[in-house]
């Protein structure tokens, strides 16, 4: 406590002087001052939450804050896990933004607001009531929002995703707002400890429908489909990195409420609870992995591959429920640390990734793969940056990625002896989603990779791009070191996940060994050895690279290149992300619904010789375009019909007047 707690204050009160003051210095001291705030921030969560994981506690009463309930924060190890993951985003991404928005970038004006974003994000887990939850969850909304809006004058398609992400972020406080209301109601008070008290002894339906409004509600902030329809708007449309740390961090939180409502605090549930979320899971992952096969936009194909990967981890959620409600806490403890240390290692890519597109958009000032090429010469630090971040996306080894997946893959295997009908169907399935979602993001990021870094450049952009300023190196090289880290021993977080299974509620014990070399199953035969798998495969390499060395000095001959008659080879005739993307499109033609469009301009003398053919295809998001679009258009046209009602005449508004106090007093003699 005597660590925590001075370093959390010390970090809210940076964001609060960030922001305050930040308004009285010049533009790029500005940006500076938010950025290195952002960087102390991060820095004390990282701090707070690392001494949780090692067994820290603490708790502590603000009355004075948000009278006449105060705020009660309090830290175990679940906090401390997503505090600290929360804490090195942070604290990378801040250091990153510094060279981001201090040399030109998207956002200067809303630099201001970051500090305070970034200390919503530390903040969140450590909340230990009712209230304290919601005010920093909503201040956390309102903060990002700011932020996504921050380039709505210059692009009107900013203000577009920030319409949808202030809808559906509100949509699901309100939910989350009659959950934990309801929840407090039959508790009898509204600190954590009181709900904890009371979850087990509600009824089944106050219990289910806390659950339920509690799934709709954070798992619409972690981009669950089909309530994911923010996310790939607001994520490309917000400033790169603000969209590193919405997709890195604050989605996690989502995940994080899932755990403390439905583990902690109603102390677990049926079985169809687990099952529920074990298949939405599914659907997320797979429809998400989908969307970003066939997206040329690079940063939407990120935000939909966050979606991916959260989708992961909620089949790990719902596997452990599951679990745990069949009574074998082995498997539960194994699923969880799956998830868990997806959420990590996803953390850690994905801010990566979000940061590589950043300084490609800054240097080319281009998002669509299929104008980009050629940027491994011109920025051969990010694509090495991003290629690292990409292999841990893909769930191949060496990658970070490959070690949540191999874990996730064990429980579900392993839980496949689980008796019960529901669960023979349902895990199978899941077992082929995560396997399908794991082959169709190594499609993806090949795609990202090769056509828009080893590709030829096919813009003036890509052509006279840069490397990225130092700052935005440094950001990087800080979660390239972390991608590292997690891919060669992940084993060391043995007990740090242990711990924060325990404070979920889910007994167990350690899911493998903290042994140095091998990751180990602590209660099944399964091993595996990052360690020694990344020498082998680096050995393979330089034994190949250097054979195929001495080999080419030996028979090297220059030669041109053969170009089928047609002349030298340009960058048209190259692939595309679209046409890389083409033959999966067509594998799965009736779950992406395309939009062809084909527009044929004939020779003014006759109707059977064609001038000119334009061909467009489109793949809309299917959710968006089946469910919400038809919504919201309704609503759109009975605002218009109501404006109606108001026409301004004083008249109308009597006569309105009138009307309603004689309905009033009809129904007052009806009620006599």
């Amino acid at each position: 406590m005597s660590v925590i707690g001075p370093a959390l204050g010390a970090g809210a009160a940076l964001a609060a002087a960030g922001a305050a003051g930040g308004a009285f210095l010049p533009e790029r001291a500005r940006v500076a001052a938010a950025g290195w705030c952002g960087v102390l921030v991060g820095a004390a969560g990282t701090v707070a939450g690392g001494a949780a994981l090692g067994g820290a506690r603490w708790s502590l009463s603000l009355p004075g804050v948000l009278p006449p309930v105060g705020v009660h924060l309090g830290v175990d190890a679940l906090s401390g896990l997503f505090m600290a993951v929360a804490g090195v985003v942070v604290c990378a991404v801040s250091l990153y933004g510094i060279g981001y928005a201090g040399h030109g970038g998207e956002a200067r004006g809303a630099q201001a607001a970051l500090p305070v974003f970034a200390a919503t994000l530390v903040l969140v887990p450590a909340a230990a009531s009712v209230s304290a939850f919601l005010a920093l969850w909503e201040l956390m909304a309102l903060t990002s929002l700011l932020l996504v809006l921050a380039e709505h004058r210059r692009r009107p398609e900013v203000a577009v995703a920030g319409q949808w992400y202030a809808v559906m972020t509100h949509l699901g406080l309100v939910a989350l707002l009659v959950a934990l209301s309801l929840f407090a109601a039959h508790a009898g008070g509204e600190s954590f400890a009181d709900l904890r008290a009371a979850g087990a002894s509600l009824s089944p339906a106050v219990r289910d429908t806390v659950f339920l409004l509690a799934l709709v509600a954070f798992g619409s902030k972690a981009g669950m489909a089909p309530l994911h329809a923010w996310l790939p708007r607001a994520h490309p449309e917000a400033p790169s990195n603000v969209s590193a740390l919405m997709s890195a961090a604050m989605v996690n939180l989502g995940v994080y409420g899932l755990l403390r409502v439905g583990f902690d605090l109603l102390g677990g549930g049926p079985r169809w609870w687990w099952l529920l979320t074990l298949a939405v899971g599914a659907l997320s992952a797979v429809y998400g992995i989908l969307q970003a096969a066939v997206s040329h936009d690079l940063k939407r194909l990120l935000a939909y591959s966050t979606a991916e990967n959260m989708g992961l981890v909620l089949v790990g959620t719902g596997a452990a429920g599951l679990f745990a409600a069949s009574g074998r806490p082995a498997l539960a403890s194994l699923a969880l640390a799956a998830a868990l240390l997806h959420v990590v290692n996803h953390s850690a890519f994905k801010a990566l990734l979000f940061c590589a597109a950043g300084s490609v958009l800054k240097a080319t000032g281009l998002r669509d793969l299929d104008l980009l090429g050629g940027l491994r010469a011109r920025m051969p630090v990010t694509a090495g940056l991003f290629a690292l971040a990409a292999l841990g996306a893909v769930a191949l080894p060496p990658g970070g990625g490959f070690v949540s997946e191999w874990l996730l893959f064990q429980s579900l295997i392993h839980g496949l002896s689980v008796p019960g009908v529901s669960t023979a169907v349902l895990l199978p399935v899941a077992v082929a989603a995560v396997a399908l979602s794991a082959g169709l993001a190594a499609a993806v990021f090949v795609k990202a990779l090769g056509v828009g870094f080893f590709a030829r450049p096919r813009s003036e952009g890509a052509r006279r791009a840069a490397e990225a300023p130092p700052a935005m190196l440094a950001g990087m090289g800080l979660l390239g070191l972390w991608c590292v880290a997690l891919a060669l021993v992940p084993q060391l977080l043995a007990g740090p996940l242990a711990r924060a299974a325990s404070a979920a509620g889910l007994g167990g014990g350690r899911a493998f060994a903290q042994d140095p070399l091998r990751l180990r199953l602590a209660h099944f035969p399964a091993l595996f050895s990052p360690l020694w798998v990344a020498a082998a495969l680096a050995a393979g390499v330089l034994a190949v690279s250097a054979l195929a060395r001495l080999a080419g000095r030996r028979r090297r001959r220059a030669a041109a290149v053969w170009d089928c008659g047609g002349g030298a080879p340009t960058p048209r005739m190259a692939y595309t992300a679209t046409s890389f993307a083409e033959p999966l499109q067509r594998v799965f033609d009736d779950v992406l619904a395309p939009e062809h469009d084909l527009d044929i301009t004939h020779v003014e003398e006759s109707r059977y010789l064609v001038a000119r053919a334009r061909y467009a295809t489109r793949v809309p998001d299917r959710v968006e375009h089946r469910l919400y679009t038809p919504v919201f258009t309704a609503l759109e046209r009975t605002g218009q019909r109501a404006r109606r009602l108001a026409p301004g005449s004083a008249h109308v508004y009597l006569g309105y007047g009138f009307l309603g106090l004689v309905v009033l007093l009809a129904a007052l003699a009806v009620a006599r």
